[in-house]
């Protein structure tokens, strides 16, 4: 075979994550499009796969064009992951070439799937043998090899389907062992692995059946039937149909007391040979005080234990009606579990509801505090029965003892009735079950600060904070409406500052109403510290911190920290990888605690493998961090955070601006980051993380300026800022850019950190420059200049230099443009970056034009589209193509200059780099115009005019009105061309630009003919 001896100790697996080991050392397979193309190759099981095949699978209709050198990439780099010793030389022994394919060369033994088909088949030739037990242990052996989501990590669409075709293999291996296991008599045992797995999978009729059947066989009929009405229930809401016959059948046998469901006789033999079941059968059960299983009771009491419905009871119009839809529902057991975190109003609402809905439960409610946050749950789950019991008229001295006999009784007595039961603050599944209602008829509300998933029948209802509109309104429930009519921004502000939480906010009402000589103003002010704002939420016994404290003090210590380390990101969210990073943890690690926290309310998911806080649980999160974690290691964990992501800004700057050396002198301290597959990938995660990086740019700007901090925590920062230097190109968070930049400038400027203050000049021409404020952009470049020559530190001296030349050149200065063009030039040969001098002699050919030197100027342009187009650098082809149509424009090169710039056009598209599309769409715009198509002239200046007000972008907003103007006036549409003319004008005067004189003439002409 193919890689004979050279495969010897490899192991891939398929039925999780995508991963492999040699020997005991797992394998670095490389990013999510890499670890894709293994696992295509893998599930073909040695038979070749074509590149256009592989394309279509990981990629799909969204193949990048240069999809086929992405695929040759990564298959050499799984070759070197496969055979490290290999030399470049040497022929592959695994990864192999096939015609025009490739195909992976493996022994069977070395894929985890054909282990587990492997199991799967021996598991049937021992149940035809009629050797059950060895049928059953083989079909778990295969089962085991099962470790998670099937292909996790891989992508596309062929990784999709397979996974769906696993996942599907896998529940009928499972099917299949539950039928072995039930034949062998094993239905105790398997019953609570069915009730997990029909939550999980509420359609699949065969599960149903066989809880059905395991029900049966351990005596509990009303249960087994239960089943079936609420599988009936489930296909129909869902589906629209009837259960199927199998299912049908099993449910008339069991209403008929088939004596053909029960065990074959000689198993029944075997299994009553336990003694503890001998046991239990020789010793007689008390007789029934009525003959039917339940003390006899001459009339029934009609308990109502609800608390009382609050009176300003507000919002929650929604999942009120969906609640009482719910309740409504006659024909099953509704069971709706709401959760959420605390304070956000889940007892209120559930009580609201079941006052409500009392008309539907004509014998009463029940109701019982579970104490979810104490350690003694099990007790307050017996009390409770015992509770529930002695209100349904039992007497105390023959309630039973055990839980198992007094859930059963309990359930025996509301068999007949129409009953609502409330349980809250449950602290579990396992409390909740026993209290729950037996039979059709009945309905039970759950309220819990964990999500109940796995509560049987139950519909989840995850309760969020209160509507902005909402919240307004219980605020002015309690205040008082004329209070906060006279106010109504900073009742708005309050309520904010809140979280729109319901118990924050209606304490801060309170506070408020019992304080009529305050303004709501004054209150807003004293909760803009957040450092006290938590202080500021009590009143009397209420207190929001006390209500998270009941939920934070039942994390054990791996989820207590990863909750308090957390909310030191300062970011409105977190990824996965980020917040693995934070913690300390590996992905899978970080994964299970904090999808732990999300159960417990503490945390929440707004996305897959992303990750937030309620602000006021953050808040309570960073005092729990600043008491129990020590000043260091919340500085380690921020480090770490900025790390990670300085590290993932690096490699989107490197792919963004092919060829820059810029990356090459980040300061990674270590952490790893993203990896990514294209430069659009790359700067869309700087977009998606924007907010997340400029708060951990602010935090470590605010921590570096203590003098207890070591210097150089500053230095990160600042190359992170350079580090998201692509997504100035987008033309979005200018302002956010500008005010963090001038943060890192001052404290840099503070601790004398020359280093991080030539970063931040820099990027803060560069923002400068973006907004037109040319004179102080200039200044910035001029001063992180003359820092750089000091310090000799050379990381932007050449994007400084080029910088100084543009800003020049857009000041009319052509001939100092060009000297410092020049400069840069120079700059860029010394140390060796071909792309930063073709980037420069792109610039310079406008400049040529200036001075009237067409030939020279197209001479630059093609020399530096020459260099980027040896270099392979996409990004720096477009703006070199940019700059050649500029130049072929005017010297009359029209249907080249169109397709210089059409091409370009598509790449800044594709990126997203809105700001160089809106510059491209004016650029085409007159092109068209020196060619007379006036329409199409108009066509691209209306686009550039909308992306330009998109991205506040003024001076884009100036030049695109005046290319329009003259589109328009070539159309002889005189009136609005004059109208963009003037637009144009007054936007270059406010900005200061030079382009304002050109269009003085034109503007006063037209003042003097309105005359």
């Amino acid at each position: 075979m193919a890689g004979e001896g050279v495969e010897r100790g490899l192991r891939f697996a398929v039925l999780g994550p995508v991963r492999a080991w040699r020997s005991d050392r797992e394998l670095d397979l490389g990013t999510p499009l890499q670890r894709s193309i293994l696992a295509m190759l893998l599930l073909r099981e040695g038979m070749a796969v074509t590149p256009a095949e592989m394309i279509d699978g990981v990629w799909g209709e969204d193949a990048p064009p240069r999809a086929l050198g992405a695929l040759r990439t990564y298959v050499s780099r799984l070759r070197a992951v496969l055979e490290p010793e290999r030399s470049p030389r040497a022929r592959p022994r695994l990864l192999v070439s096939v015609g025009g394919g490739y195909a992976l060369r493996l022994p069977p033994e070395a894929l985890d799937l054909s282990l587990f088909e492997r199991d799967i088949a021996r598991a049937e030739a021992e149940r035809k043998a009629g050797r059950l037990q060895e049928a059953a242990g083989l079909l778990r052996a295969a089962m085991a090899r099962s470790t998670g989501e099937p292909l996790a990590g891989a992508v596309g669409p062929y990784a999709d389907h397979q996974r769906d075709r696993l996942i599907e293999r896998r529940m009928t291996v499972m099917e299949s062992l539950i039928d072995v296991d039930l034949s062998l008599g094993r239905h105790n045992e398997i019953v609570p692995d069915l009730i997990a797995l029909t939550a999980e999978h509420p359609l699949r009729e065969r599960l149903r059946a066989q809880l059905m059947l395991a029900y049966y066989r351990c005596g509990r009929q009303a249960e087994a039937l239960a089943v079936f009405t609420d599988t009936r229930r489930t296909l129909v809401e869902e589906l629209g149909v009837d259960p199927g016959p199998e299912l049908t059948e099993l449910h008339r046998r069991i209403l008929a007391g088939d004596p053909t469901l029960a065990l074959p006789s000689a198993e029944t033999v075997r299994l009553t040979a336990d003694a503890s079941a001998v046991s239990a059968m020789e010793t007689p059960a008390p007789a029934p005080a009525d003959g039917r299983g339940a003390p006899h009771v001459e009339e029934l009491p009609r308990p109502a234990q609800l608390p009382a419905t609050v009176a300003d009871f507000t919002g929650r119009r929604e999942i009120v009606a969906r609640l009482r839809n719910l309740l409504a529902d006659s024909e099953s057991m509704p069971v709706a579990a709401i959760s959420g975190i605390g304070g956000v109003g889940k007892t209120t609402l559930a009580v609201h509801v079941a006052h409500s809905a009392g008309d539907l439960y004509p014998d009463g409610q029940l109701y019982a505090d579970l104490r979810g946050h104490e350690e003694e749950r099990d007790a307050a789950t017996d009390a409770a029965l015992g509770a529930f019991l002695r209100a349904l008229g039992i007497p105390a001295d023959i309630i039973p003892e055990g839980r198992a006999e007094r859930s059963a009784l309990y359930r025996s007595l509301l068999a007949d009735r129409r009953m609502l039961v409330l349980l809250d603050n449950a602290g579990s599944t396992d409390q909740v079950t026993p209290l729950l209602p037996g039979t059709p008829g009945c309905a039970a509300i759950v309220t819990s600060r964990i999500k109940l998933a796995d509560l049987p029948g139950a519909r989840l209802f995850d309760l969020d904070v209160m509507e902005p509109d909402e919240a307004l309104e219980l605020f002015a429930a309690v205040v008082g409406t004329e209070r906060v009519s006279a106010e109504r921004a900073a009742a708005m502000d309050a309520v904010a500052a809140c979280g729109f939480l319901p118990l924050a906010v209606r304490i801060l009402a309170a506070r408020l109403a019992s304080r009529p000589a305050w303004t709501i103003s004054s209150l807003v002010s004293r909760l803009a510290d957040e450092r006290r704002r938590l202080d500021e939420l009590r009143v009397g016994s209420l207190a929001v911190d006390a209500t998270f404290a009941l939920g934070y003090g039942q994390l054990d210590p791996a989820q207590a920290r990863a909750f308090r380390l957390l909310s030191l990101a300062g970011g409105p969210d977190i990824s996965l990888s980020a917040a693995s990073t934070v913690l300390g943890l590996d992905v899978s690690a970080a994964e299970n605690v904090l999808e732990s926290l999300v159960d417990a309310s503490l945390l929440e998911s707004p996305a897959p493998n992303r990750y937030r806080s309620h602000d006021l649980l953050k808040l309570f999160a960073r005092r729990a961090a600043e008491t129990e974690e020590t000043f260091e290691e919340r500085e380690a964990a921020s480090a770490r955070l900025l790390d990670f992501y300085l590290a993932s800004a690096k490699e989107a700057h490197r792919l963004a601006y092919e060829g820059s050396l810029i990356h090459e002198h980040l300061a990674v301290r270590g952490t790893a980051g993203r990896t990514f597959a294209t430069a659009d990938e790359a700067v869309e995660w700087l977009a998606v993380e924007a907010e997340s990086l400029f708060a951990a740019i602010g935090q470590a700007a605010e921590s570096a300026g203590r003098p207890d901090v070591a210097r150089g925590a500053l230095l990160p920062a600042a190359d992170l800022l350079v580090g998201m230097e692509p997504l100035l190109e987008s033309g979005t968070h200018a302002r956010e850019f500008e005010r963090h930049t001038r943060q890192v400038l001052a404290t840099s400027q503070k601790i004398g950190d020359g280093a991080s203050e030539v970063r931040a000049r820099y990027v803060l021409g560069r923002v400068l420059f973006g907004a037109n404020r040319l004179e102080e952009a200039e200044e910035q470049f001029r001063a992180g200049l003359n820092l750089s020559d000091t310090l000799d530190e050379r990381i932007v001296t050449g994007e400084i230099l080029n910088a100084l030349g543009v800003v020049a050149g857009r000041r009319r200065r052509h001939h100092e443009a060009l000297a410092w063009f020049d400069a840069a030039r120079e700059f860029y040969r010394k140390v060796g970056a071909p792309a930063g001098e073709a980037l420069v002699l792109s610039y310079s050919a406008r400049d040529h034009l200036g001075l009237n030197r067409p030939d020279d100027a197209i001479a630059a342009a093609e020399q530096g589209l020459a260099i980027f187009t040896e270099l392979g650098s996409g990004a720096g082809i477009a703006r070199a193509r940019y700059h050649l149509g500029i130049v072929l424009s005017r010297v009359g090169r029209l249907n080249e200059a169109v397709h210089h710039h059409a091409e370009c056009l598509s790449f800044f598209r594709a990126g997203g780099q809105r700001v160089w599309e809106q510059r491209v769409r004016c650029r085409l715009a007159e092109t068209f115009i020196a060619a007379g198509r006036f329409t199409d002239a108009v066509g691209h200046a209306e686009q550039a005019l909308t992306l330009s007000r998109e991205i506040g972008y003024p001076y884009g907003e100036a030049q695109s009105f005046t290319v329009l103007g003259r589109a328009l006036a070539g159309l002889g549409d005189t009136a609005r061309s004059d109208d963009c003319f003037r637009r144009a004008h007054a936007l270059f005067t406010r900005i200061g630009a030079p382009e304002a004189d050109d269009l003085r003439a034109i503007v006063e002409r037209d003042q003097v003919n309105t005359t």
